[in-house]
């Protein structure tokens, strides 16, 4: 597996691991719906909350999360709506992202919430 791929299991391990410390329910983890995957979704009380998690080993290029194009965040819409319909949800649904940096032993882990109205 390509040095990147073990790079993004790790920062999906960190998210997870961080979600749970913060009280959230992991529901799914890499929910694949046509061409869209979503990393996480999880819930805290009466809120569903997808996401992404953008994990780099540098910030030299920007932050992780600025890496999310208006592509992704479509398909990403598109695939909970199914995901709710299929699972008859009555939930109110937030789309976050979790961006993580690991440099060494340092790990900076930043979760943005209702991200897709702060791009």
């Amino acid at each position: 597996m390509a040095a990147h791929n073990e790079l993004g299991k790790v920062g999906e391990q960190l998210a997870h691991d961080y979600l749970i410390k913060k009280g959230y329910l992991i529901k799914e983890r890499n929910w694949r719906c046509k061409k869209a995957e979503v990393d996480l979704i999880a819930q805290k009380g009466e809120i569903l909350a997808i996401i992404e998690v953008k994990t780099r080993s540098t910030d030299a290029f920007g932050d992780p999360k600025d890496f999310i194009d208006d592509k992704k965040i479509n398909r990403l819409i598109s695939a909970i709506d199914q995901y709710v319909c299929s699972k008859k949800l009555d939930v109110e649904v937030r789309f976050d992202v979790i961006g993580i940096v690991i440099s060494g032993e340092q790990i900076q882990l930043e979760h943005v919430e209702d991200a897709f109205y702060h791009f």
